[in-house]
C-alpha cells in the first residue's frame, strides 16, 4: 500500500507536469500570432494543415484529473498529504470550470471570428484580455503543481 500512496502521488504530478508543458507552450507559441490577428490568423485552426490542439487537452485533462482523484484515494489516510492533494483537486476544480464557462467558450468564438461584425481591433482586445486571464489560469494550475510537489515531500506512513 506504501508504494501505491507514493506511486499515485508521482503519475499525478507527472501528468501535471506533462499538463503545464502544453499550457507554457501554447502561451509562448500558439495563442500570440492567433490571437492577435483575428480573423485572418484563423487559417491556423482550419483547412487540411491546421493544428489541432485539442487532441492534446482531451486526452492531457482525463488523465491529470484521474491520477489525482487517485492519488487522493490512496493518500488520504495521511492528513498530511491529503491537505495538499486536496488543495491541487479544488485548484484544478476552478479552472476546469472556468475554462468550460469563459474560456472555452471564447476560443470557439475566435474560432468564428470570421461570421462575426466585430472588428479585427474589437478581436484584436478581446484575445489580448483572454490571453493574460489564461496566463493566471495557468499560473493557477502551476500552483496546484507545487502543492503536489509538497505533498510529496511529506512523510510516509
Amino acid at each position: 500500500m506504501q508504494q501505491a500512496k507514493q506511486l499515485s502521488l508521482l503519475i499525478s504530478i507527472t501528468a501535471w507536469a506533462i499538463l503545464i508543458g502544453g499550457i507554457v507552450y501554447a502561451h509562448l507559441v500558439y495563442f500570440p500570432p492567433y490571437l492577435s490577428h483575428l480573423p485572418e490568423s484563423n487559417a491556423l485552426i482550419t483547412g487540411p494543415y491546421a493544428i489541432r490542439d485539442e487532441n492534446f487537452w482531451m486526452r492531457i485533462h482525463p488523465v491529470a484529473i484521474l491520477t489525482t482523484v487517485i492519488a487522493l484515494f490512496f493518500n488520504w489516510k495521511q492528513p498530511a498529504r491529503r491537505k495538499w492533494i486536496a488543495a491541487a483537486a479544488i485548484i484544478y476544480t476552478g479552472v476546469i470550470i472556468a475554462t468550460a464557462t469563459y474560456f472555452l467558450p471564447n476560443l470557439l468564438a475566435f474560432a468564428n471570428s470570421g461570421n462575426s461584425t466585430l472588428t479585427p481591433a474589437e478581436w484584436y482586445q478581446r484575445g489580448q484580455t483572454w490571453q493574460y486571464l489564461s496566463w493566471l489560469r495557468g499560473a493557477c494550475m502551476l500552483a496546484g503543481f507545487i502543492l503536489l510537489l509538497q505533498a510529496l515531500t511529506k512523510e510516509r506512513q
